[in-house]
């Protein structure tokens, strides 16, 4: 054996270690479904990273399941963009396009943007009030992340953050649509270098926002939100061209 292939195949065993512990999620019904939430979560998370190859043997083996079951559950996740299957040679783990980052911005500014005019000017009722406290939990942790430096901590405070905003709507398929959405964006943030440069500077403008929603203004929310948006489109699609350039 090659040192090369010793590596990928040591790489491939890094890469399940620990997915046995997801087994309890799958429950006695192993179905597709149920694998497809535990791979999307372990991608959102920089477990499988851009451009990975996920393994049918090792991936089914830690997780107990067929490898039909495990099929299905990658051809769901390709339906959902964050896979992709290429002929002769398996199935990875997508590499986005600056072309996609746009457009995951794009999606991101309708839906996010209008989910907060949804709200109209307050006082709000009972379930958006427990929306905007959910965002504001999302902020501290936020806060509390970058003052420990835990940055994949801090990215993940500002998922939340941004989920918190679409839940806003109220609307279970809305929802729906933004994991997909939001965890195809992680792939974009698992190949730069430093994830700190994205998140920290977007940190005051979540509270911002956040204190705006709590004081019952939604049309200026809806504005800050907006111009944050494209000011982290913007920033971010340079630089990843650069990235994606340099690799």
């Amino acid at each position: 054996m090659t040192g090369e292939a010793a590596r990928n195949d040591q790489g491939r065993l890094t890469e399940v270690t620990g997915l046995e512990r997801d087994r309890d999620r799958l429950g006695r019904a192993s179905t597709a479904e149920r694998v497809a939430d535990i791979l999307r979560d372990r991608i959102a998370e920089g477990y499988f990273p851009p451009g990975a190859r996920l393994s049918e043997e090792s991936i089914g083996g830690a997780l107990g399941v067929s490898r039909n079951t495990l099929r299905e559950a990658f051809r769901l996740l390709t339906h959902e963009r964050l896979l992709v299957h290429e002929l002769n040679r398996g199935v990875f783990v997508r590499v986005v396009t600056v072309e996609d980052l746009n457009d995951i911005y794009r999606v991101r500014t309708l839906v996010e943007c209008a989910a907060v005019r949804s709200l109209g000017r307050g006082p709000y009722g009972a379930a958006a009030t427990a929306a905007i406290a959910a965002i504001e939990a999302a902020v501290r942790a936020g806060e509390a992340a970058s003052e420990a430096r835990a940055w994949q901590d801090l990215s993940t405070a500002n998922i939340r953050f941004h989920q918190g905003i679409v839940a806003l709507a109220g609307s279970p398929r809305t929802e729906e649509l933004m994991r997909g959405v939001l965890a195809e964006l992680r792939l974009v943030f698992h190949v730069m270098a430093d994830p700190r440069r994205f998140y920290a500077p977007y940190l005051t403008r979540n509270r911002q926002i956040v204190e705006v929603l709590q004081a019952g203004d939604a049309p200026e929310a809806e504005r800050l939100l907006h111009a944050y948006l494209e000011d982290a489109r913007s920033q971010l699609s340079g630089a990843y061209a650069q990235r994606i350039a340099e690799s």
